[in-house]
């Protein structure tokens, strides 16, 4: 049974290496029901590799992996430590609707039909209850009017909101972006970025890994700076981004400024 009092995702220790490279070197990591936690760092610093290992599209080495309280199953050590229950990470990761930098849609399926496919196939859902749901979250995200358009025939912008669509429509407990607007235009990229902060203030529990510092610390609840693979820094916006503790830290803030 979860527990709806616990965080939704509560990381402790984790560690993450392919092959003799270490990536993750004992991460704690909490996001709370309702929070916005924002992974920031340099490029292989390993945000996005935290955030698969919380979705479970990555297996991790070492440490715990909660959610809503509930604790992933292992069996194996090390390289072989491989989810012990199939079915406990289905039932997981349907809950924890990932938004990717490419936008993987079904190049195939119109746009509505791209946001209907996982509830109807995985879920079992009512087609006609999903395809309500799916027209309202088009909506929600600005793109209500193509419904019947293919992925092709949209701007990247316009993809991307589709796929925050697809997100929602799985009605997840926490929604995860890697990267949302880093594939964008700057006019493109204002346009996702409306909508995740439209998202942030409906009270949504959201990973989000950025290298918009703008975003994160406009929307976050925490934010975590990551380097070499550990927490260099966490903290409360306003800290991380007004008053850095760490000279780390301090740098890349700099250089983000700089470019």
């Amino acid at each position: 049974m979860s527990n709806t009092a616990a965080p939704v995702i509560e990381i402790r220790d984790l560690h993450k290496s392919y092959g003799a490279l270490e990536v993750l070197k004992g991460v704690d990591m909490v996001a709370p029901r309702g929070h916005v936690v924002s992974l920031i760092g340099s490029s292989g610093s390993g945000k996005s590799t935290l955030l698969r290992c919380a979705n479970l599209l990555e297996d991790s080495q070492q440490g715990e992996i909660k959610f809503e309280g509930e604790p992933i199953e292992w069996r194996g050590t090390g390289l072989a430590r491989r989810p012990a229950n199939r079915a406990q990470v289905t039932r997981i990761r349907t809950n924890l609707s990932m938004v990717f930098q490419q936008f993987n849609l079904w190049a195939h399926m119109t746009i509505l039909q791209n946001v209907m496919e996982a509830p109807v196939t995985v879920l079992k859902r009512d087609k006609h209850e999903v395809e309500a749901k799916a027209r309202e979250y088009l909506a929600k995200v600005g793109i209500g009017d193509k419904c019947a358009a293919y992925p092709a025939m949209l701007s990247g912008g316009q993809q991307q909101r589709a796929a925050i669509a697809r997100a929602l429509c799985m009605e997840p407990r926490a929604l995860l972006f890697d990267e949302p607007t880093s594939a964008l235009d700057p006019e493109r990229e204002q346009e996702v970025v409306k909508v995740i902060k439209s998202l942030a203030e409906e009270g949504r529990t959201m990973l989000l890994v950025t290298h918009d510092m703008r975003l994160a610390h406009d929307v976050s609840d925490h934010v975590v700076f990551l380097h070499q693979g550990r927490i260099e820094e966490e903290g409360a916006p306003a800290a991380v981004f007004g008053a850095p503790q760490t000279q780390r830290l301090q740098q890349f803030l700099n250089a983000g400024q700089s470019k």
